[in-house]
């Protein structure tokens, strides 16, 4: 297709005249110019630039100015804007770079100073991080009643001292917002959806735990020590039982598991190596790895924190993240949060795997626990002169915390009510001391010194049970009359520190709606500023 204007131009044989201001050029001797060289000025252009600018590149004329030329003033030809570049010649060619040194003395010191200060912030400048509030200045969105969002389970838990630090709310979080801060608190690492789920299964705010006995166990698990299959006092006789605790069954109910095939590894405790008497969470993949790791500790690990399959698949098989087995060890409420995850299909996105994988659970006897530097670093070294290094192991039994040095020898006994302080606040609401969710639950209430008391719950920890007692000394539970006497102590403190109703039939979720009037909680602190 040929354009009609160019046909036009090529039929006109005689001279055109010549356009104003626009200047003569020889076509022969000029061939290669179109415009004359402004003194000073880089004419060269990049590849990219040659060529027909589009016509919708080019504006409207600018009638106040002459153009650029030897017009009828005779006016030199001139640039058409911009600065020509301090580090290139008229060529175009580059030259040496240079730069501007900073002023000494008003340049932040960023080698010796502080990297987080602030320089030069102008007087009414605010850069504080904004509170909640300002999720409601960014839109006029109204809230959904049926949303809740972290920030209320940290305004009703986290900040009024209430968790009890089990994890159930970092696994449970479905887009993995919520992380473990450095002192062992639940806190948002990415935005919130306001999934709910988090609130939800939380044991102190929308899980009502003592519906979940139910749920689990049955209509008869609620009362006494809960309706077991049966009971036992045991011990194991092998020599490494003198680092366990108790009786050292924990330990070689695991061991027989990861023998029989039937789990692939075990979610326990182990000793921090930078804290002394500081639990964490650890997988034990062998029978060594549990035997080192014998004994208890009385701080929460947020356990269930740490379902994340990516932090322990190095020590897991090669294999489906279905076909996987585990076991987990933990207190009551953890326990607790654990099968109610597991009720429900959602996806608990990078801790869904390992949640799912959990297939015996072993209960702990608990009446509380403890924070650990007020323990450990307040109460027994800083009041008690114990230091960390020198305990070998702690024990709280018979109303008494006693402490141990590493030659056995006791160093201290005394009343638990005395560590008061050291203790986790949202223990007092926990009525679950004999674990009605687990597998098995062992501890030492009930059995004589170097026995563990162990109270099989469910056909899955009759198996578990099968397994281990070949090896084990064992017999009747010797005193049921203590365990279920503790078990109902503990439901008293728990009634007394309750603020909601204590109502096994009721629905298993708690709205968090109903749980501020309970608590008197703030409603929506996510639209307030905090």
């Amino acid at each position: 297709m040929t354009d009609e204007r160019e046909g036009d131009e090529c039929e006109r044989d005689e001279p055109r005249e010549p356009l104003p201001d626009v200047p003569d050029v020889d076509t022969e001797t000029d061939a290669d110019r179109t415009v004359p060289r402004a003194k000073g000025v880089r004419t060269h252009r990049p590849a990219t630039e040659h060529g027909t600018i589009p016509g919708d590149r080019i504006g409207p004329a600018d009638e106040s100015r002459a153009f650029a030329g030897g017009g009828s003033d005779g006016a030199e030809p001139v640039a058409d804007g911009g600065t020509t570049p301090a580090n290139v010649d008229a060529d175009g060619t580059l030259g040496d770079v240079f730069f501007t040194p900073p002023a000494e003395g008003q340049s932040q010191d960023v080698e010796n100073g502080d990297p987080a200060e602030r320089v030069g912030v102008p007087d009414d400048a605010d850069l504080d991080t904004p509170g909640y509030g300002i999720r409601s200045e960014m839109n006029d969105i109204e809230t959904p009643d049926d949303k809740t969002w972290f920030m209320e389970l940290d305004e009703a838990v986290v900040e009024e001292d209430r968790c009890i630090q089990c994890g159930t709310c970092v696994a449970a979080c479905p887009s993995d917002s919520i992380g473990i801060s450095d002192d062992d608190l639940p806190e948002l690492v990415k935005m919130c959806t306001g999934c709910s789920l988090c609130w939800d299964f939380c044991p102190r705010g929308g899980l009502r735990y003592e519906r979940q006995w139910k749920i689990t166990g049955g209509e008869d698990n609620v009362s006494g020590a809960g309706d077991p299959i049966t009971e036992f006092s045991a011990r194991v006789e092998d020599g490494w039982r003198e680092g366990a605790q108790d009786g050292g069954v924990v330990t070689s109910v695991l061991s027989h598991l990861l023998d029989a095939g039937e789990i692939d590894g075990a979610l326990i405790a182990t000793e921090s190596d930078e804290e002394p008497w500081k639990a964490e969470s650890f997988l034990a993949t062998t029978h060594e790895e549990l035997v080192a790791n014998a004994g208890s500790f009385y701080n929460q690990t947020m356990a269930l924190g740490n379902l994340d399959l990516a932090q322990w698949e190095h020590k897991l098989p090669d294999e489906d993240a279905e076909d996987l087995s585990l076991a987990l060890v933990g207190t009551p409420c953890e326990i607790e949060g654990v099968r109610a995850l597991s009720d429900f299909e959602w996806d608990y996105q990078s801790q869904n795997a390992m949640v799912r994988a959990v297939e015996y659970t072993i209960a702990l006897m608990c009446t509380k626990n403890f924070n650990h530097q007020r323990l450990v670093g307040e109460q027994l070294e800083a009041k008690r002169d114990v230091s960390p290094e020198d305990i070998g192991k702690l024990d709280v039994i018979e109303g008494e915390m006693r402490v141990y040095d590493r030659d056995g020898d006791p160093v201290l006994a005394e009343d638990i009510e005395n560590f008061h302080d050291a203790a986790l606040k949202g223990c007092d609401e926990c009525a679950d001391f004999t674990g009605y969710c687990a597998d098995l639950t062992v501890g030492s209430v009930g059995s004589s010194d170097e026995y563990s008391s162990v109270i099989v719950r469910t056909e899955t920890g009759l198996t578990a049970w099968e397994l281990t007692e070949p090896d084990l000394d064992y017999h009747d539970l010797e005193d049921r009359s203590a365990v279920g006497g503790l078990q109902n102590w503990d439901k008293k403190k728990a009634f007394e520190s309750l603020e909601r109703p204590f109502d096994p039939d009721a629905p298993r979720f708690i709205d968090y709606t109903d749980h501020a009037e309970d608590y008197g909680t703030e409603r929506n602190p996510h639209e307030a500023d905090h």
